[in-house]
């Protein structure tokens, strides 16, 4: 089918991509997620793979409660899996500014998020991305984490912006930096719609290699997600 998005997962084998989310994520992943997950596939088909994927989810959770994360930021909901995963790790006074310019599919998830009791801790914001983090900014607004998982073609703008909002030794975590495998791939054998942003991600990784204001760790989990604490 035109335009599909592949499978995420860099993995060698499926089998081995199964194992990992039979033995360790599944049996882990909170029921509201698991309804959630299975609503999204219902309504969005194939579109269903810009959720992040379940193992990717606890890891996140897991960062969160180590790093203790109160005021966190998500750039790019969707139908707020991820969302979702936050705010059931924070605490109960902790706060999420979610950031999406498709209110319809947040409010998927909003079905979810309220059955969990976890909505009072959930600003979202209907803006492009761009947009709403400068107003942040010219708040001086601050964050302990912050998810980016939107425009891949905006993510040198969206670090920009994040090193003003979240704090020194904070995390900007950045989803599908290895973009389903082919950054590694030359563009021949990559889908015509995907070499965009393969092409935004490939510059963008090199950016961050050479960045001396964040410590830098890109993890093989999804299809990559790259972690940046921030030094200065």
């Amino acid at each position: 089918m035109a335009n599909e998005i592949p499978t995420k997962g860099i993995l060698k084998t499926e089998a081995l991509k199964h194992y990992i989310l039979e033995t360790s994520a599944y049996p882990r992943e909170h029921e509201l997620l698991k309804e959630l997950r299975k609503t999204t596939v219902q309504k969005y088909g194939n579109l269903s793979e810009m959720e992040v994927p379940v193992d990717e989810g606890l890891l996140l959770s897991m960062l969160l409660k180590i790093a203790k994360a109160k005021n966190t930021l998500e750039l790019g909901v969707f139908t707020g899996y991820s969302l979702l995963s936050t705010a059931l790790a924070l605490p109960e006074d902790g706060r999420i500014t979610a950031i999406d310019i498709d209110k319809e599919a947040y409010e998927v998830g909003l079905e979810f998020i309220k059955k969990a009791g976890v909505d009072h801790k959930i600003n979202f914001i209907h803006s492009d991305g761009i947009k709403a983090l400068d107003q942040l900014v010219k708040d001086n607004k601050e964050f302990d984490f912050a998810f980016a998982d939107a425009d891949k073609s905006n993510y040198v703008n969206f670090h920009e912006r994040l090193l003003k909002l979240v704090k020194v030794g904070g995390i900007i975590a950045f989803d599908n930096t290895l973009w389903f495998g082919f950054v590694a791939e030359g563009e021949e054998g990559v889908p015509e719609h995907m070499r965009e942003y393969r092409k935004a991600l490939i510059e963008f990784n090199k950016k961050l290699a050479v960045d001396t204001r964040v410590e830098v760790s890109q993890i093989s989990i999804g299809d990559g997600v790259t972690l940046c604490r921030r030094l200065v």
